[in-house]
């Protein structure tokens, strides 16, 4: 099918970019603001994953920069799970070239309606570090890779499952599980960035443009997490 955009489009793809970006960053679940509207401009569904790939990557990646100059973590606290993700991700971009991924797509809603549903109910989840509920080694080589891999086969919603896991399977504060979840993310985006560019499947014009919303709108969520903490996360997630 051929496909092609107006200059409305990248306007308002642009500013979607922003929004996406600053929510991306404080709760998660950006994606599920950008792929909808890129799918909605009759962008062919390999396209779209590919291209959400792209401008999400940047805003990852811009939040992980700012969060790691504000010293609010270090490498090293986050580097096998880094690992694990870019890992997990990679085979999840593999698979989706394979598979069906209308089913998927409902899904998520369902899933993050669920994760919201936790912190509702959970009030004290997330504002204290408590005991974690499983060891590390589970959550770096089943966790961590499952929400890779799913990233990379569909990918909305990425960031909110990675804080969920960090909340309530390792016990960590929101603001914790937050600033982790960017470098997570980020390395699950890249991982998939790769596969998705040797396959041809990005549309540049469009990535390009909400890239720079990305990075506006990244910039801005970075600094709020730590100036509004889990006060703000808590109710946008």
């Amino acid at each position: 099918m051929e496909w092609s955009i107006s200059i409305e489009l990248l306007a308002l793809l642009f500013f979607v970019a922003i929004i996406a970006g600053v929510i991306d960053t404080l709760a998660g679940g950006g994606g599920l603001i950008v792929l909808p509207t890129l799918l909605l401009t009759q962008m062919p569904i390999l396209t779209a994953l590919a291209t959400n790939k792209l401008q999400g990557s940047s805003g990852t990646l811009t939040a992980s920069l700012t969060l790691l100059r504000q010293q609010a973590i270090r490498w090293s606290q986050i580097r096998s799970a880094f690992y694990a993700s870019l890992l997990g991700s990679a085979i999840g971009t593999l698979v989706v070239h394979l598979i069906d991924t209308d089913i998927l797509e409902w899904c998520i809603p369902a899933i993050l309606i669920l994760i919201a549903g936790y912190f509702l109910v959970s009030k004290n989840a997330g504002q204290k570090t408590q005991t974690a509920k499983i060891s590390q080694r589970r959550y770096l080589f089943g966790v961590v890779p499952a929400i890779g891999c799913y990233d990379g086969v569909l990918g909305p919603g990425t960031g909110s499952f990675f804080s969920f896991a960090n909340v309530a399977l390792m016990g960590k504060t929101m603001t914790q599980a937050t600033v982790e979840a960017k470098f997570l993310n980020f390395a699950s985006n890249i991982s998939s960035l790769i596969i998705f560019i040797a396959s041809g499947h990005i549309a540049w014009l469009v990535g390009g443009v909400m890239i720079v919303g990305q990075v506006i709108g990244a910039s801005i969520g970075s600094r709020l997490i730590l100036s509004k903490g889990q006060t703000l996360i808590r109710p946008l997630l």
